[in-house]
């Protein structure tokens, strides 16, 4: 059985979960800008929870190749007051702080936020997994080749799942070091990959079963599919749906999506030819 522990709250990841995205910023690839008061913001959240999302993933901080820096304090003042706002509408909720830096993740749980998402799995921030291991949070850890600024400039791989698979190894093992006991392995598509090594990694997503760690696949809407297709990030939601159920069939626990209902179909559907 694959469970986390979200503060007390065991949840289990042997049916896959959904984690919906909520980006703060000004400038993200698909809704950036688009929620940025607090009606708008607890309207999206609602419809999420509705829609059947475990986790809500919260970013104050736009990864999407040579997105400007935005400064900690900033990150702070757009995220912190957030999450208080969601959990004092909806205090059940499951919130996921997507940052890379280990004073906004401390403060963030503080104020009630319950696992963290770092793009970097902590080479960003040498005080990251010691501060998750701190707090006793689950810890999502994702790949990435460079920063946000330069991850796209030349991504070279000899053989990338291979090298991915060492890489988790030897993140796990750090991680453990830090007493973090709940690990969920983010093979980080689009993050510092061609097309191909993005394609090549969803083609053989099972292997990363090896690491006995759930997986969370986060593809919703990105450039391996829109540029393949031709197609605006807008458009890309029937393909996006194609591309979660080959992750559901090759081993996902979670699916990190912007669209909430439609991610819930594919679990439901993949489910019927599973169990």
């Amino acid at each position: 059985m694959k469970s986390i522990n979200c503060k007390g709250r065991l949840v289990s990841l042997d049916t896959p979960r959904v984690m919906g995205i909520l980006n703060v910023t000004p400038d993200s690839f698909f809704d950036g800008g688009k929620y940025k008061d607090e009606v708008s913001i607890l309207s999206q959240v609602e419809k999420m929870l509705n829609d059947g999302a475990t986790f809500i993933d919260i970013g104050a901080y736009s990864s999407r190749p040579n997105a400007p820096h935005v400064t900690e304090s900033e990150e702070k003042q757009r995220l912190l007051p957030i999450v208080s706002l969601i959990l004092k509408q909806f205090p059940e909720t499951i919130i996921s702080i997507d940052t890379f830096r280990a004073a906004v993740a401390k403060e963030a749980i503080e104020v009630g936020a319950s696992l963290i998402n770092d793009i970097s799995a902590g080479n960003l921030d040498p005080d990251m997994m010691k501060t998750v291991g701190e707090l006793g949070v689950p810890y999502v850890m994702m790949h990435m080749q460079g920063t946000p600024q330069t991850m796209q400039e030349n991504p070279n791989y000899e053989a990338i799942v291979k090298e991915l698979l060492y890489y988790f190894s030897s993140k796990i093992a750090e991680a453990k070091s830090h007493k973090i006991n709940d690990i969920i392995i983010d093979p980080g598509f689009g993050f510092g990959k061609t097309i191909a090594h993005n394609y090549k990694i969803l083609k053989q997503l099972a292997l990363f079963q090896l690491l006995d760690f759930p997986v969370l696949a986060g593809v919703s809407r990105k450039s391996m599919i829109y540029k393949v297709l031709e197609i605006s990030p807008q458009d890309a939601l029937n393909a996006t749906s194609v591309l979660h159920t080959i992750a559901l069939q090759n081993g996902a626990s979670i699916l990190r999506v912007h669209d909430v209902k439609e991610a819930m179909e594919c679990v439901k559907l993949a489910e019927m030819i599973t169990d």
